[in-house]
């Protein structure tokens, strides 16, 4: 039985992904909004301020953690959040704020992607509007704003106390009017992704070998923090070192990847929901890696839904025998 470590595909891995995640936070970036451009689908309703349009300005981005920028109505900007208003950061004076997840008077914005908005946007003429009930604790009644993670779609109310219910999409209960309307984002609640496949390892075994488990070393989170990120794995075994090379995962797919520790998956290998942990060896199925001289593994490494953190791989140890 044999044991060798893999350290430097992984670590490209790694990097790689770090990449795509800022390349991704950079493409958005350089545009100016993700608002959807067509008629019926960057407006909200107010029976007092009329249409609030959340495209013309060309500011709103909605993020996974947040949502920044201003939209326009014929009362002015409605605010969004300090950093990106018409005159610039004004946090210094007034902090304030659109999460995309929970937000507690007392602990912030908790950004979990999850759709649910909740904080404070403002207006000059009508003052602060309230994008959840759960901004001051009272949800009697319950009301609230929400992107669907999916379909990019806004609905529900929001509530300002001199002009009332903002309504965010025609098919709200009660809405106030019988024009299609809604906002609509390109957002989704998504992951990036990425992919390496390791460099050709050669067994020495003329006869070929059996990759018995891998087991990786390194942390979930780049950045310590708690986060639902991944790693997992296919693998390729040839007798050939030219190949020809087929990933697969325990169900012999090209589709399905190993994260199952052995405890969990026995012999044959199994996924796992959460991928596979660091430190902890991944049994393969010998029925795809019995008897191949030449093996090769392709990692997949997966960041949060909010897009800021992604898995660390340090290392990449192959078990196997003769």
């Amino acid at each position: 039985m044999r044991a060798l470590k893999i350290l430097f595909w992984a670590c490209i891995g790694t990097v790689l992904l770090l990449a795509s995640i800022i390349a991704a936070f950079s493409n958005r970036a350089s545009a100016a909004t993700n608002i959807s451009s067509t008629v019926t689908e960057h407006f909200a309703w107010n029976d007092t301020m009329g249409w609030i349009d959340f495209y013309t300005p060309n500011t709103v981005w909605v993020w996974g953690y947040k949502v920044e920028g201003y939209a326009s109505s014929s009362v002015g900007d409605v605010s969004l959040d300090c950093t990106t208003t018409r005159n610039g950061n004004i946090c210094a004076t007034s902090n304030y704020g659109i999460c995309n997840g929970v937000y507690s008077t007392s602990t912030g914005c908790t950004a979990d992607a999850s759709g649910d908005l909740s904080g404070y946007a403002w207006n000059d003429t009508m003052g602060w509007i309230s994008f959840s009930c759960y901004n001051h604790g009272n949800c009697s009644p319950s009301y609230g704003v929400s992107v669907n993670g999916n379909t990019g779609e806004f609905s529900g109310y929001a509530w300002n106390d001199t002009v009332g219910w903002i309504s965010f999409n025609y098919t709200n209960p009660g809405s106030p009017t019988s024009t299609t309307y809604f906002v609509n984002t390109n957002w989704r609640a998504t992951s990036s992704i990425g992919y390496i496949e390791s460099a050709t390892v050669d067994t020495q075994v003329v006869g070929g070998a059996t990759l018995n488990s891998i087991t990786w070393k390194g942390t979930k989170s780049a950045n310590g923090v708690s986060s639902a990120t991944y790693v997992d794995f296919q693998v390729a075994a040839s007798n050939s070192s030219a190949g020809p090379w087929t990933f697969e995962g325990p169900d012999g797919s090209e589709t399905d990847y190993y994260g199952a520790s052995c405890s969990d998956a026995g012999f044959t290998g199994g996924t796992a929901i959460n991928g596979a942990d660091p430190d902890v060896p991944i049994c393969i199925n010998p029925a795809q890696v019995a008897n191949y001289r030449y093996l090769r593994y392709k990692v997949r490494l997966r960041s949060n839904l909010i897009q800021n953190d992604t898995p660390r791989v340090d290392d990449v140890i192959l078990n196997w025998s003769i």
